[in-house]
């Protein structure tokens, strides 16, 4: 194999997580008195830190972006986590590593009560020995630190695996490769942008770019 360490990005990349994420963005913003787009200009949402997110696509200030944050994990805490569905191809994509000896981690901006309760709940956990998370009071979600994380816990070659222009930069700046995938929420020219390393179409292509 040509990696002994994978670092896998969560919302896009091992799961869809449109509906749950957008759903939770939505009743945020009606909280807020905000109005509600349709749910295609949600998207962005999908991945980046979320008070970043509140901050960039509604114009909110730091303090009203941590309410907005408060509000969004109300729904999200109880419906929108569920709302969710394993992108097809990766229960065995995971197998497939385990079965060569490839270390599997989880390296991604949302906090690790809710990582753990996806992948508990998709089966997926057991597949990875190590979960890279954010925390819950967004001192700490910014991909490179979290990619570092990851990286302690490591030896050997090490690549990420992501959607969007954040998993490339937390691979850059940790000095590892990047995959982006677009079966995700980003497109080739995000990903080509931040520099990314290479890119798959699909499951296929991912796994030979492993293999």
């Amino acid at each position: 194999m040509k990696y002994q360490n994978v670092l896998f990005d969560l919302d896009g990349t091992l799961t869809d997580s449109s509906l749950g994420i957008t759903n939770s963005v939505m009743y945020a913003l009606e909280k807020m008195g905000l109005p509600i787009p349709e749910r295609e200009k949600l998207y962005p949402f999908i991945g980046p830190p979320l008070r970043e997110s509140f901050e960039k696509f509604c114009g909110l200030s730091q303090m009203d972006a941590e309410k907005a944050v408060s509000c969004y994990r109300e729904y999200y805490s109880k419906t929108g986590i569920f709302e969710n569905e394993v992108i097809a191809g990766i229960p065995e994509l995971l197998q497939f590593l385990n079965a060569e000896n490839v270390r599997c981690l989880v390296a991604t901006s949302k906090p690790e009560k809710f990582t753990r309760m996806i992948l508990e709940h998709f089966d997926l956990m057991h597949y990875f020995s190590f979960c890279a998370c954010a925390s819950m009071d967004s001192s700490h979600v910014e991909k490179p630190e979290i990619v570092a994380d990851a990286l302690k816990h490591c030896e050997g070659n090490s690549v990420m695996i992501g959607d969007r222009f954040h998993d490339v930069n937390g691979a850059k700046a940790n000095h590892i490769p990047c995959i982006g995938v677009l079966f995700g929420f980003g497109s080739r020219e995000e990903l080509e942008n931040a520099g990314a390393d290479f890119i798959a179409e699909d499951m296929d292509e991912l796994r030979d770019l492993l293999s």
